[in-house]
């Protein structure tokens, strides 16, 4: 049975790929490591990359997850890449983030999540029921602070402009994250906000086994 090396989102775990139902392949997440001092993105990415052990994988990301599965495949050979609520070049970056990047937000306002925050975060990933907020909070716990800065100053200053040619994006047209007008998507979840692999999962799955029952 081949194997889907996942990669989740800013802080998140393997928590963020169970609710999906793939037919005919494993699912291997490949956990965040946390960041050296000063570390690329391109020296962080050959070590993420070691936890791969298929030649020519399949690569499948989630938000942040999704742009180091680009990174990866700069610079080994992949067989496909499958992203998530996530983006492709830093063309599909939205401006609020861009405008931070630009004025180094993130270094002066700290990354920690507050009980004030904490609601907006949630919009923003689209979470509403119990579940989800406790999940959420869950995670936001057991982030490391140290990667998170690393990671949200990662995002914003992106630059890529290379596209895998094998590259398929699902994404939600309720995304607050990254909005859909800046996103050239091949699948469009309607209504989907951007913790949708959790809470339209189903939907989300049905995306996927299209794309793997495609290229078979």
């Amino acid at each position: 049975m081949k194997t889907i090396y996942c990669i989740s989102g800013l802080g998140a775990d393997e928590r963020a790929f169970s609710k999906l139902k793939i037919k005919g392949f494993d699912i291997k997440v490949i956990r965040w490591l946390v960041p050296f001092k000063g570390e690329s993105l391109s020296a962080y990415t050959a070590r993420m990359r070691q936890g791969i052990t298929d030649e020519n994988p399949i690569l499948m990301g989630l938000s942040f997850g999704g742009m180091l599965c680009t990174e990866i495949a700069k610079q080994v050979p992949v067989q496909k890449i499958i992203i998530i609520s996530s983006i492709k070049t830093s063309k599909e970056l939205p401006l609020w983030m861009k405008a931070i990047a630009m004025i180094r937000l993130n270094k002066i306002v700290p990354m920690q999540s507050t009980k004030i925050t904490q609601p907006i975060q949630n919009k923003m990933l689209g979470v509403t029921t119990a579940e989800e907020i406790k999940l959420v909070a869950s995670l936001r716990k057991a982030a490391d602070i140290k990667y998170t800065n690393w990671a949200v100053n990662e995002a914003i200053n992106w630059k890529n402009n290379w596209q895998h040619p094998a590259i398929y994006h699902i994404h939600g047209d309720k995304d607050r994250m990254f909005p859909i007008k800046y996103i050239k998507a091949d699948f469009t979840i309607k209504n989907g906000g951007h913790f949708m692999i959790m809470n339209k999962a189903d939907e989300v799955s049905d995306c996927i086994n299209a794309i793997l029952e495609k290229e078979k």
